[in-house]
């Protein structure tokens, strides 16, 4: 079966997350982005856990589906069919060989029985009640060594790996590899969430990471984000379908399943020049430098002599042993090698956003986003597989069709990309947004 998963979200008891981020709406929301599997998140908060118990049901082993009573309707129209695993993110902050660490991990689990387990063991360690998003003084191989206690099943994956200041390999408080953060546990460790600011072809430079499959996710605090990046899979609707599918995405045999039927398809990512690390800066000074620049100025900010945050691109290019990679383009696929494929696309809000001239929040904006949804379905759907000559005779603003055609063809600039917690400016480049005379748009393409 092929499905579109999304793990890592945040609910309302998270901080600065949208009160919108509940259950109810969650359903709905991957029900019009067309998304089937939704990671729960936030499954430490005894508040959210306790909602998890009340809301949910079992569905396929090892996943949930919101009760029938509580289901609202979509744009799409009928009920939703979202599943739901149980995830959380954790946030860890010790101090290891001398130096502290701040990681953040994900942990993936095939029911409540293990997460109560999990939830007990953490709860002796720090409060899990003060954030969704527990933080707690716990060495990252000591959560792994909790969480495979509660339950060998149950996952852990290094979240949004590169961030300069809560990853595993963040250039304020990581570390160089894997095994350097985990120990002898970094066996159990086959997969990495690539986060906003890299994407899969920045993480196959590294030759250490060869052994390891890379996931993608929104962690999104409101409903509109989730999705922006996810995961597509050809396999059984269940838990351990998804966690073998993940393992065949990696090259390690120790690791990867004889189930072949369990097949990772392909990733949905962010531009990484549009996350918020990719390059490295000063928000404060508005200074932007790439890693060659940063290196000149010793990594200080040329206004204030303060250091600048380190992003992304830089650490890849530190821990790199390989040259920069060419894929094979196919629309919005990039194709290398065996590697699991990926999509470079943004969401359909921002592209019409863009396409108008304005912000996302916009009337005409929200307007023509519903339409398309009430027209076409999903939302991944439209910016994966619609035809071109479909939504010219649907009468879809041309502007919006070229913006859709621009951002799979990669033809997208930022100015500037994100740096130190600012998202990049997305431009188009080279095309023409504005209105062109009466003409018949089938000939534009």
């Amino acid at each position: 079966m092929r499905f579109i998963a999304d793990f890592h979200i945040h609910s309302k008891y998270s901080r600065a997350v949208s009160r919108e981020m509940v259950l109810e709406e969650l359903d709905r929301k991957a029900h019009d982005k067309g998304i089937l599997v939704m990671g729960t998140g936030d499954f430490t908060h005894p508040a959210w856990f306790k909602e998890l118990k009340e809301k949910l049901e079992p569905a396929e082993p090892g996943l949930f589906q919101l009760k029938k009573g509580l289901k609202r309707g979509t744009l799409r129209g009928g009920m939703p069919e979202t599943r739901f695993m149980l995830t959380v993110e954790i946030s860890s902050i010790y101090t290891k060989d001398g130096k502290g660490r701040r990681v953040h991990n994900l942990v993936f689990a095939p029911d409540l029985e293990t997460v109560e387990k999990i939830n007990t063991q953490l709860s002796w360690v720090g409060n899990l009640a003060s954030d969704g998003r527990p933080i707690l003084g716990l060495d990252s191989r000591e959560l792994v060594k909790i969480v495979l206690d509660s339950n060998p099943r149950a996952v852990v994956v290094p979240a949004h790996a590169w961030t300069p200041w809560f990853s595993v390999f963040g250039s304020m408080s990581g570390f160089d590899s894997i095994e350097e953060c985990f120990g002898d546990y970094a066996k159990h460790i086959f997969a990495i969430e690539t986060g906003l600011s890299s994407d899969p072809l920045m993480n196959w430079r590294l030759s250490k990471l060869d052994n390891i499959a890379f996931i993608s996710n929104s962690d999104s605090h409101s409903l509109e984000r989730i999705g922006r990046e996810a995961n597509i899979f050809d396999a059984e609707l269940s838990y351990d379908g998804i966690i073998n599918a993940i393992k065949n995405g990696c090259a390690n045999p120790q690791l990867t399943t004889n189930d072949s039927q369990q097949r990772f398809v392909a990733t949905v990512e962010f531009f990484p020049e549009e996350g918020k690390y990719h390059f490295d800066g000063h928000r404060a000074c508005g200074v932007v430098m790439e890693p060659k620049e940063t290196l000149e100025k010793k990594g200080m900010c040329p206004k204030c002599g303060r250091r600048v945050t380190v992003g992304v691109l830089n650490r890849v290019e530190k821990l790199a042993d390989r040259s920069a990679i060419v894929p094979e383009q196919v629309g919005s696929l990039r194709k290398y090698a065996n590697r699991i494929p990926f999509h470079s696309l943004m969401q359909l809000d921002e592209i019409i956003a863009k396409s108008f001239a304005m912000g996302t929040a916009a009337k005409k904006v929200r307007t023509e986003y519903e339409t398309m949804i009430k027209t076409f379905g999903p939302e991944l759907e439209i910016l994966l597989n619609s035809k071109s000559e479909e939504l010219v005779r649907s009468r879809v603003d041309e502007r919006i069709i070229r913006g859709i055609e621009a951002v799979r063809q990669g033809k997208v600039v930022f100015d500037p990309p994100g740096y130190d917690g600012e998202y990049g400016v997305m431009k188009f480049a080279g095309i023409e947004l504005s209105p062109k005379p009466s003409v018949a748009q089938a000939s534009l393409f």
